[in-house]
């Protein structure tokens, strides 16, 4: 509930208030880009800037930025534990270099684009975006030495798959929040953003791939690929350099029998197991559609596509297909599901401080605000919550900032919206998280350390890749309100 706002007078108060959006919203870009203080902190000190210049109490700015904590940690920090659980074990298995392998070596040069783009979307599907960048690019490199293509031209399909499941999938901390901020259906967001991420990866990732490699000439870089040849080491040609079995699972005595795995995972078997948890609440989402309430069938979907229960469900299953079935011991899955968490820390304080940045702009009565003059001028909330999150976006540098800002400011507009629309707008915010990644964002510098780029060709690739998704996604979500 939101007891602060109903207090607040929007037509006496409502300059006020702006101002103080405005200026909480500049506190947290200006540290974060300037200062370079950490996001997590960035969004504490902005929250209480916020409040104060809105007229709210200290103890009242207290107690609502904890409440926006404590309601976001318990709606999504479970759900991003579970996913990075699946994560880990696909990691320390080789799972990913299975399905990685597979494919690829069953593709000819033309069809390789295609390849690594339905790759890095399958296996992104668990793996937030720095972890399948680090186990995705030496390998993408190597097929590219191998196959005698340009690098762009198989690195970003791989890149645009990484990033459309990011920006638009749960359990991706993104979604996951804006689903949260928004009450939107979780079922109804993953099918309709499933939908949307098969044109934006079409056009961000082969077609585009394909146009800019012709145009832009990047040499593969040797010590990577070299690094691919040996194995599973991932070094960087940079500072960009993430340990990928250190940050997930990789812990516990290599000197042990069950440390490694054995044998490979089947590849079946790990598919299976990273699309599990997306079908079960995919039958969650389409029960809630056409099943009558009180059937049956209805209540099994309800259970089944709960999204705890769907995302526990493919950590049992793995622990079985990527753990027992690849020769790993007991205590190795409980070392390889334990050491997948730390990784996920710093992620989970962002998403908490940014709940308690959005109940605040709740509470002070600054979204509703917001809501009354976009409703009053007839503006589409589709396109407001796309703009909001460009706009924070390019400030920022951070995707999950991001969209945990421009899902608090536009929550209000939600509460009139049907339950397709309150999804899509889920997703216009999560497609404007993407927009036109450049040098404040950690994940522009990872890609071009790890592709060699200079600051100019990562623009023209990378950056130019982040715009396509994120304005394919939003033509993408328009298309969808006319049809749902």
């Amino acid at each position: 509930m939101s007891l602060l706002a109903a207090e607040v007078d929007h037509t006496s108060s409502s300059t006020l208030l702006i101002a103080a959006a405005l200026i909480g919203i500049a506190v947290v870009v200006v540290l974060i880009t300037v200062l370079k203080v950490h996001p997590f902190l960035a969004l504490i000190l902005g929250s209480a800037v916020l409040g104060v210049i809105a007229g709210v109490g200290v103890s009242d700015i207290v107690t609502s930025f904890t409440a926006g904590v404590g309601s976001t940690v318990g709606s999504v920090g479970l759900l991003i534990a579970l996913g990075a659980m699946i994560g880990g074990l696909l990691t320390a298995s080789g799972g990913a270099d299975r399905v990685v392998t597979a494919i690829v070596d069953r593709v000819g040069p033309r069809a390789l684009p295609w390849a690594m783009g339905g790759v890095a979307a399958l296996i992104g599907i668990p793996l937030f975006f720095e972890i399948g960048v680090v186990l995705l690019i030496p390998i993408v490199l190597l097929v590219a030495h191998r196959s005698s293509q340009p690098v762009l031209r198989v690195g970003i399909p791989a890149l645009a798959g990484l990033s459309v499941l990011h920006g638009f999938i749960p359990p991706h901390p993104g979604p996951l929040v804006a689903i949260s901020s928004l009450s939107a259906s979780l079922g109804l967001v993953l099918l309709f953003g499933l939908i949307l991420a098969i044109p934006c990866v079409i056009l961000a990732g082969p077609v585009f791939g394909s146009f800019i490699s012709a145009r832009l000439h990047v040499a593969t870089p040797t010590a990577l690929v070299g690094a691919a040849a040996g194995g599973r080491e991932t070094g960087s040609t940079g500072a960009g350099s993430i340990d990928a079995g250190k940050d997930l699972g990789g812990v516990g005595d290599p000197a042990r029998d069950d440390a490694r795995p054995r044998h490979q995972p089947g590849f079946g078997a790990t598919v299976a197991t990273v699309l599990l948890p997306v079908v079960l609440m995919l039958l969650g989402a389409i029960g809630e559609l056409t099943l009558d309430d009180g059937s049956t069938l209805r209540s099994i979907s309800d259970i089944i596509g709960t999204p705890v229960i769907a995302l526990l469900a493919g950590v049992i299953v793995a622990m079985f297909t990527l753990g027992n079935a690849v020769g790993f011991g007991r205590q190795k899955i409980s070392d390889t599901l334990g050491g997948s968490l730390p990784a996920i820390a710093g992620i989970l304080l962002i998403v908490a401080a940014g709940g308690g940045f959005k109940q605040l702009l709740v509470d002070s009565g600054i979204s509703g605000l917001i809501a009354d003059a976009a409703e009053g001028a007839n503006f589409s909330p589709l396109v407001l919550g796309w703009l909001v999150a460009v706009g924070i976006r390019l400030a920022t540098g951070s995707a999950t900032v991001a969209t945990i800002t421009a899902a608090g400011i536009v929550a209000p507009l939600a509460a009139d919206l049907d339950k397709p629309t309150t999804a899509l707008l889920a997703l216009a915010v999560g497609a404007g998280s993407l927009f036109f990644s450049h040098v404040n964002d950690a994940g522009f510098w990872l890609v071009k350390e790890y592709f060699g780029m200079t600051v100019g060709q990562t623009i023209k690739s990378w950056s130019v890749m982040e715009t396509i998704i994120s304005v394919v996604g939003l033509i993408g979500v328009l298309v969808l309100s006319v049809i749902v």
